[in-house]
């Protein structure tokens, strides 16, 4: 809804009643929330390099969760097939250190270069719909992985690393790196609630209720979910800049391989499909539970599974939809509610 729509929209509400968006809760914590970003700006200067290495990591599952969350959550585009932009990130980040630009604003061009690649890729993913878009998805992740496989200027199937970094020594560029993956999380988180509280936001949940109806009433339908593609695709692809900058070496099957979809799928589904920040919860609860037990081998892999399926039973909309459900609590609202400002038994909706 934009501003004009909010006043219509107060204008033809019933008499005690108001639109808003924001409350006393969620205006707090988004104020909080920037405060946090500040205070962990200044991380490499508190904590050991190991640290820093860690929370690259979460930043880029944020990134993931909330990049699937828009697709999926939004839009109604199931996709099992985003590892193909995390891969293209991470190759063309070091496709572009080897042409001389250095790895940290490649990371930029990466995630940009993983955007273009996502046009000519709707054009023919947008013809299917369903569980065929999502294996199409599939299909075109394959694909670049089997090109890059071939390719051996790429490395080929024993991978490829990357060397540009190494004018830093390993704390300096550990820090450096941190810096690019949180400035990553926090402009793609950004962008992301901006999109969804526009009138673009609207259409995308318009599309994914029903598309047949959104087309009806004038939504652009193409345009719509080629932008929020775009978006995913360059946040997929920043993820995957991020990671090789974290882990200086790529290997074709691990970094276009579906595990990432599997994570994407757990973090929403765990935190909340549709919800702006269960994404991020979902993201946190994965990155705990990998820290602890990761090194449990295929007892790791039974836990996630495990911890999904309680979770599903127990709160079919994930667990930040159930504390929505429970207590309309939103810390970060894409979308009005109303208030009822009269007293109980005078008459009007509730809220």
């Amino acid at each position: 809804m934009t501003v004009g729509e909010q006043r219509r929209a107060e204008a033809h509400a019933p008499p005690g009643v108001t639109v808003h968006r924001w409350t006393v809760a969620s205006g707090a914590f988004t104020a909080s929330a920037g405060a946090l970003l500040v205070l962990l700006a200044f991380v490499p200067f508190a904590f050991t390099q190991n640290t820093t290495e860690k929370l690259t990591e979460l930043f880029v599952l944020i990134i993931l969760a909330v990049m699937w969350n828009a697709l999926a959550g939004y839009a109604g585009l199931v996709s099992v097939g985003q590892q193909a932009f995390i891969g293209i990130g991470a190759y063309a980040t070091i496709v572009f250190a080897d042409h001389g630009i250095n790895p940290l604003v490649g990371a930029l061009f990466a995630a940009l270069f993983a955007g273009l690649v996502s046009l000519p890729v709707s054009l023919l993913v947008f013809r299917l719909r369903g569980g065929q878009f999502a294996i199409g998805m599939w299909v075109v992740a394959e694909v670049f992985r089997l090109l890059v496989t071939n390719e051996d200027s790429l490395g080929g199937g024993t991978g490829k690393s990357l060397t540009g970094l190494n004018i830093y020594d390993p704390a300096t560029r550990q820090a450096y790196v941190y810096w690019v993956a949180l400035a990553f999380m926090a402009v793609l988180i950004f962008l992301c609630f901006v999109m969804l509280r526009s009138r673009l936001g609207s259409s995308l949940q318009a599309i994914r209720d029903d598309e047949e109806a959104a087309v009806s009433v004038g939504v652009r339908v193409t345009r719509a979910k080629r932008l929020v593609f775009l978006l995913a695709a360059v946040g997929c692809g920043a993820a995957g800049a991020v990671t090789i900058l974290n882990t200086l070496r790529a290997q074709a099957d691990s970094i276009f391989g579906i595990q990432w979809t599997a994570y994407m799928i757990f973090m929403v589904l765990l935190g909340g499909l549709g919800t702006f920040e269960g994404p991020v919860l979902g993201a946190l609860v994965l990155f705990g539970i990998q820290q602890e037990w990761a090194d449990q081998g295929s007892w790791y892999l039974v836990g996630l599974g495990t911890v999904a399926i309680v979770v599903t039973l127990l709160f079919p909309r994930g667990i930040w939809g159930a504390i929505v459900d429970r207590f309309e609590l939103r810390l970060m609202p894409v979308g009005y509610r109303l208030r009822n400002l009269l007293p109980p038994g005078a008459g009007g909706p509730g809220v």
